[in-house]
């Protein structure tokens, strides 16, 4: 199934089925007003959900309209948790150096991991308003999964079956802010603006072969003002979901709807580009002994897409924002 989430002024919104190609939406709200009441009530209303995607697939959906990403939010609009991961080991690595910090320990066994603002997340196509330049912006292109209940100290394996819906994610970043609250060990909190995510969220199903190990096997193919900017591969997490979630619960229960990202889509090989700005910079300083590339300004677009590996538009929709001084902001 696809679902998203219709921008109606209210907290959580109103839950929409999405047809496969994208074309067609239905109001789902006689089965479950929101997507955060679906995933409370998953086994109860999975089945009715499926019989309306079959028909909305079928043209024969009661109610159905042409689906516009526009009038979306995040498809959760706000979440019980968000926890952020760096599963992406050649990204942590390269981070480490841009910002001057000694290694993690068992970084290579233990997932990093992060928790973030999960109360207002920012729709597919939102202006991103942020106070100053100086702050160092830069977008980071994810995948997520969004969980139902997770058990205390669940098994990696197992935890995978938890899992309900996959995501695409831009987890916005101020590297300016980053490298003191680093240093505090406390962790992010200003460095962390509001995350965005593309309009529709999937079942893992609908994502066939492109979801396997645990893992997004997909290129998120990234613009910044127009210009081809990377399109990393996801396969090349070193944690799978799985393992990112059992850490998340080794000590305490995840409530449904949960979600929980991989980090920065990151690959090895230079040529497939990044996925953030932070890791470009530092790659020119490695590799050409300087840094080239500023961050962002206000005004400037990124466009955000997973793709197939045919090179097919991913079922996620896009992700397409603008970067624009928040009110009251020199």
């Amino acid at each position: 199934m696809k679902l998203a989430t219709l921008r109606d002024g209210s907290l959580d919104g109103q839950l929409l089925l999405v047809s496969r190609d994208g074309q067609r939406a239905v109001r789902a709200g006689a089965i479950a007003p929101s997507l955060i009441e679906a995933l409370r009530r998953w086994d109860e209303v999975q089945a009715p959900l499926g019989e309306l995607y079959a028909a909305l697939n079928a043209g024969s959906a009661p109610g159905a309209f042409d689906f516009d990403p526009a009038a979306c939010t995040a498809p959760l609009p706000r979440a019980p948790q968000w926890l952020d991961g760096s599963a992406f080991l050649n990204h942590g690595r390269l981070m480490e150096q841009a910002f001057n910090t000694p290694p993690i320990p068992l970084f290579d066994s233990v997932p990093v991991m992060y928790q973030g603002a999960s109360d207002d997340f920012l729709g597919p196509l939102d202006d991103v308003p942020l106070p100053s330049e100086a702050d160092g912006i830069d977008f980071e292109g994810e995948f997520g999964v969004v969980t139902g209940p997770v058990p205390m100290g669940v098994s990696p394996e197992a935890a995978l079956a938890c899992v309900r819906l996959v995501v695409q994610v831009n987890d916005w970043s101020l590297r300016a802010l980053g490298p003191h609250e680093m240093k505090t060990g406390f962790g992010f909190l200003q460095a962390k603006p509001s995350t965005a995510f593309a309009p529709v969220a999937v079942t893992p199903d609908e994502l066939g072969s492109a979801w396997r190990d645990g893992r997004v096997q997909m290129q998120l193919n990234v613009l910044w003002n127009g210009e081809r900017f990377g399109e990393p591969h996801g396969g090349e997490m070193n944690f799978h979901f799985g393992q990112l979630i059992a850490h998340a619960a080794r000590t305490r229960r995840l409530t449904a709807g949960t979600i929980v990202g991989s980090g920065t889509v990151s690959n090895v090989a230079r040529s497939a580009g990044s996925a953030c700005i932070a890791e470009r910079r530092v790659i020119e300083k490695i590799d050409q002994g300087e840094i080239r590339t500023g961050f962002m300004a206000f005004g400037d677009r990124v466009r955000l897409q997973a793709c197939f590996e045919d090179g097919q538009a991913g079922p996620f929709g896009m992700i397409d924002q603008r970067v624009v001084p928040a009110t009251g902001a020199p």
